[in-house]
């Protein structure tokens, strides 16, 4: 749960390159080089989850965020900045 502001910091899906346009994984023009070991080859590795941690259960987390989606939601809070999203004076949660 994120709010509108927070919504253009989302990042983006991560979608393979189009064959041959100067793609990365073809073996013609330079691209990818024959029995190369990617561990040593790669400067900076990406990395999905990063190295953030929720800051109630210290569950790793996807984005830029200082919470999961299970502890925004259960606070209504924005998963990014902490901003209050929902009213949960009506809502009827559980810790099961």
């Amino acid at each position: 749960m994120v709010c509108e502001k927070c919504e253009k910091k989302l990042s983006k899906v991560i979608v393979p390159d189009k064959w041959k346009e100067g793609a990365s994984n073809t073996t013609e023009g330079g691209g990818r080089k024959i029995n190369e070991n990617k561990l040593l080859s790669k400067k900076k590795r990406w990395t999905p989850y990063g190295n953030t941690k929720c800051m109630i259960c210290k569950q790793q987390v996807h984005q830029d965020a200082k919470y999961c989606h299970t502890c925004a939601y259960t606070k209504g809070v924005c998963a990014m900045c902490g901003k209050q999203v929902l009213d949960l004076k009506l809502y009827k949660q559980s810790n099961v």
